[in-house]
């Protein structure tokens, strides 16, 4: 770190002394360029950096101001969110005052893209304060360039202003409602007239923008000008026929019908008609390959769109990559339908299923490989996002589909299944990988039961079986390298980024075992044991704590789900789920806890010595200084909730008069939402039964519970749609009759607390 700073003082000294702007301009370029890969050593003197960077905003010439505006937006992006909370006040000042260089108009262009960066991952809570500014500045430039592209043509600053104006609207969201109708006219005239071909890109950007606004300010809002951009939507797309494959407008119409279906919710339905022709046409692009010889290699060196890999022997490998961003784009808009429509969107299941269930196997077979040779690595994250998304629709097409009947479901099940299972075997991408394993899980769970036949689970126990081997076979693989005479920080932060990728794949595991679990309780245990001796190796004590608590999870699926019967492997998990409540890491601490807590509800007689064993060191680590930290809290609150599962369910485990108490000045939970329904239901059971301890004597103790009820109300611990919501506003109202203790119960809450119970009311 020395040595780099002592280096960048020499550059920021002899850069910024130079007389020629070449110089200047080489130099911030170079600045701009070693961000990502020098991240650790610049952000130590990244005030420094920023503060330099920010003179030559002011430099004579107009090039050494665009290399300063392009650094400042790379460093925004290299460095967010730090670099927003760090250097708002001095970066957005700056910006906003360098857009104003009239006579530049390249200049001014990338100050406004420069803001995009900055605004793109700015906290909203930052951004808030500067939205008068920004809007004030924002507008009067895009007026003046709308002016001067009527009169000049001239398009550039305006494409960015108007990018500019939707990212902002973006993370202000609600905040922006006050200047929607500042810009939407404006906005609206741009689509209704830019017609021309050398305006389509700002078309498409405006149309963009229009749609980010939309989704910022919400529906009520947006609806006075709805019907207004529909009409225009409509047109472009009644005319997409005429657009060539490459129009920039493609792919921002795309994107805006999908924002503006969450925007209209069920009330886009009557647009489907129209929009998913050329959606289904986007979205199966086949991409063209070629095989290719030096002759022909140049013959097409000057065609358009196409990367080549040099496979030796004077052959290359070609790929045309027109449309396949687009590709990508359409089938995370379809997804998009899907989760938006649900059920309204049923007519389309049948056509969407067939598109994207081939697109899990023939990009894995085929494409894939085109990648792994050397293709430019924005092919390559192209078809993951193809990918991830063909994955993701699965669930969401079987939702849709629940409507047309179970014989209906079932065959569009068994047309995705084998392909799903498939794929979990044999993605090579752990990214696309996790996503199939989520979305498999999530079709086991809304197919329930029945769905997978044994040949399904002899294919799928062997992927899973092969999955947990490997994950072992990393992780020794991993301590060989740490071992290795070149291991340094650098090889260690290589080594973390692959466990973490294995980790994420282990949790997906444990999202199919327990979809399984759930489905199809204890008649899934014979097929379990295969794996059984992988599961218990990862909860051993000398597995990093990941390890123990994905293992412990699994576990705790087992107990809740296939009880009684769970209990004739408690010799393998029952002792480390124990020793794990007091455990360093919160995370086995909170699989643990929310085990002991199963075992009390679901797990029958035979844990009955267990509950009673765990109760004094789930107290401990309730009652430890540190139980409500951050990194702590959601353990606690599991270990909390535990205690009310054994008094609840297993009440002859423990003295539930003496422990009651306490458990009370432990509430609210508010960290871990399911856990909070439990405890609020069994505090609503306690005092629908008028048990004493609860609410003490003469009702003393009611005061206290209002305070529970109204600070879980505060923190949103209870959606108002559960039953428990119901139950707890029906205790409010009983003391509510009683005038006296209705008062003393109001008089001794806060305002805030006082609001929060008007609500609860209010809302049930």
């Amino acid at each position: 770190m020395k040595s780099f700073s002592k280096i960048n003082n020499i550059y920021f000294h002899f850069y910024s002394s130079v007389a020629d702007w070449k110089y200047r301009h080489a130099g911030l370029m170079a600045l701009s360029a070693i961000g990502e890969g020098c991240h650790q050593q610049m952000e130590g003197i990244l005030n420094e950096i920023v503060n330099f960077v920010l003179l030559f905003l002011q430099d004579p010439h107009p090039r050494v101001r665009y290399a300063a505006c392009n650094a400042i937006g790379q460093m925004a992006t290299d460095f967010a969110p730090g670099f927003q909370k760090k250097f708002h006040e001095k970066v957005i000042a700056a910006l906003l005052q360098t857009m104003e260089d009239q006579g530049n108009q390249r200049v001014q262009a990338h100050a406004a893209a420069a803001l995009i960066n900055f605004t793109e991952d700015c906290p909203k809570s930052l951004l808030i304060p500067y939205l008068d500014n920004l809007v004030k500045h924002l507008h009067s430039t895009m007026v003046i360039k709308l002016q001067e592209l009527i009169q000049k043509g001239t398009k550039l600053v305006l494409e960015q202003v108007v990018t500019s104006i939707a990212s902002v609207a973006d993370t202000a969201e609600e905040k922006f409602v006050p200047y929607y109708d500042l810009f939407m006219p404006s906005l609206k005239h741009i689509v209704e007239n830019a017609v021309q071909k050398e305006l389509r890109l700002l078309r498409g950007k405006t149309i963009e923008c229009i749609s980010l606004i939309g989704l910022a300010v919400g529906k009520e809002k947006f609806m006075q000008d709805a019907s207004d951009v529909m009409q225009l939507l409509l047109k472009t797309q009644t005319d997409f026929s005429d657009l060539e494959d490459d129009d920039p407008q493609i792919s921002y119409m795309i994107s805006a019908w999908a924002r503006m279906c969450k925007i209209l919710g069920k009330e886009f339905q009557q647009y489907l008609p129209v929009v998913m022709g050329p959606l289904m046409k986007t979205a199966s692009i086949k991409p063209e390959v070629a095989l290719l010889d030096t002759q022909d290699m140049e013959n097409m060196s000057d065609d358009d769109g196409w990367e080549f890999v040099n496979l030796g022997d004077q052959q290359s490998f070609g790929i045309k990559t027109a449309g396949l961003e687009e590709k990508a784009t359409a089938c995370q808009m379809l997804v998009c339908y899907a989760k938006e429509l649900k059920e309204g969107f049923v007519e389309y299941t049948e056509q969407v299923v067939k598109l994207m269930v081939p697109l899990l196997k023939k990009l894995i077979t085929s494409l894939w490989w085109w990648v792994s040779v050397g293709l430019d690595c924005f092919i390559s994250l192209i078809m993951k996002r193809v990918r991830v998304a063909a994955a993701e629709s699965m669930p969401l097409l079987l939702e849709c589909a629940r409507v047309r009947g179970p014989e209906y479901l079932t065959q569009m099940w068994h047309f995705m299944c084998d392909a799903l299972i498939k794929a979990i075997g044999t993605e090579p991408d752990s990214d696309v990988l996790s996503e199939i394993m989520h979305s498999f899980a999530k079709c086991i769970e809304v197919m329930g039961d029945g769905c997978l036949n044994n040949e399904h689970f002899e294919e799928l126990g062997g992927i899973l079986k092969g999955k947990l081997e490997e994950h072992f076979k990393n992780q020794e693989l991993r301590q060989v390298k740490r071992q290795d005479e070149d291991y340094d920080e650098q090889v260690e932060e290589s080594l973390q980024d692959e466990d973490d990728s294995d980790v994420y794949i282990l949790t997906k595991v444990s999202d199919i075992l327990h979809s399984i679990f759930s489905s199809y309780k204890e008649k899934v245990l014979p097929w379990f044991e295969r794996l059984l001796p992988l599961i218990v190796n990862l909860i051993c004590p000398h597995r990093p704590w990941p390890d123990r608590q994905w293992g412990l999870c699994i576990f705790d699926d087992i107990v809740e789900h296939c009880s009684p019967s769970s209990f004739k492997y408690a010799e393998y998990f029952l002792r480390p789920m124990l020793q794990s409540i007091c455990d360093n890491s919160p995370e086995v601490r909170q699989a643990a806890a929310y085990g002991v807590g199963v075992m009390a509800q679901f797990g029958g007689d035979s844990y009955r010595p267990f509950c009673t064993e765990a109760l004094p060191l789930l107290v401990r680590v309730i009652q430890s200084p540190d139980a409500k930290t951050k990194e702590n809290v959601n353990a606690t609150e599991n270990c909390i909730s535990a205690v009310g599962k054994i008094m609840k369910f297993k009440p002859d485990c423990v003295n539930v008069e003496e422990v009651l108490p306490h458990w009370l000045s432990w509430l609210p939970l508010h960290e871990d939402k399911e856990e909070a329904v439990h405890t609020f239901n069994y505090l609503c059971d306690l005092i629908e039964s008028n048990n004493p301890v609860v609410l003490g004597p003469n009702n003393s103790n009611l005061p206290r519970i209002f305070g529970i009820i109204a600070d879980g109300e505060i923190h949103e611990a209870i959606k108002h749609e559960d039953p428990c919501t119901k139950r707890l506003a029906n205790v409010v109202r009983q003391v509510q009759t009683s005038g006296g203790l209705w008062t003393e119960c109001i008089s001794q809450l806060n305002a805030d607390q006082q609001a929060a119970i008007q609500e609860l009311l209010n809302s049930a």
